[in-house]
């Protein structure tokens, strides 16, 4: 069973939102907030949680605000911004901001469930709209392509990573057993100098490696 918090200020979505994580296949334990202050004085004394689905607009410090301090009281929560805004700005602020994923509140239910499950697992989860706009964004700041020598395989693995995909959906996608996956992962983080997916996925954005010249000069 995992453990996921809810920061919501609509008390119909917050409410729909809870019934669904509990009735849940895998059946969440969830703790419900209306605003980020409660959920941070709640993180200083409690159990962090696993996962926290966090809305943008709340009363008081909104949820891009809220990020830093939420990670501050739980570093290896992954925080999945639940929303319905979809401008530039705030995707670009939530992500730069430390959140591990971005949805829509038109997403059917099921989605956040797989969403949750991709984020436990270690994925950042987006809805395909915000994520390929994710990508755009970032291609506008990159500086030139550097070479990290990695290979077709590498390759392919960081673009499963840079999609959202967990461990297990990595091994299926790239036909490789996950010990190998794993070791392929580890190579990856050791050629661009980094410690933990999110960085490595950061990097590939922020420097366009996955892209071929044809498409940087587009």
């Amino acid at each position: 069973m995992s453990y996921v918090w809810i920061i919501e200020d609509n008390a119909a979505f917050r409410t729909g939102t809870e019934r669904a994580l509990k009735a849940a296949p895998h059946r969440h334990e969830v703790r419900a907030f209306e605003n980020c202050e409660d959920a941070i004085t709640v993180l200083k004394s409690d159990e962090p949680p696993q996962v926290i689905l966090l809305d943008v607009g709340l009363p008081g410090m909104d949820g891009i605000e809220g990020i830093a301090h939420l990670k501050s009281c739980a570093p290896v929560a992954s925080i999945l911004i639940l929303t319905v805004f979809e401008d530039d700005d705030k995707i670009f602020r939530a992500i730069c901001a430390g959140a591990s994923g971005y949805l829509l509140k038109s997403e059917p239910m099921a989605q956040v469930l797989i969403a949750i499950d991709q984020a436990i697992a270690g994925g950042s989860p987006m809805n395909p709209r915000i994520a390929t706009r994710v990508l755009a964004m970032f291609a506008k700041l990159a500086p030139a392509k550097k070479d990290y020598g990695l290979n077709e395989r590498e390759q392919s693995v960081l673009k499963c990573m840079v999609a959202g995909m967990a461990r297990k959906q990595i091994a299926d996608a790239t036909n490789l057993n996950p010990h190998t996956a794993d070791y392929v992962t580890r190579s990856i983080y050791r050629k661009l100098h980094v410690n933990c997916a999110t960085a490595a996925v950061s990097k590939a954005v922020r420097e366009r490696l996955l892209e071929d010249e044809d498409e940087r000069r587009a």
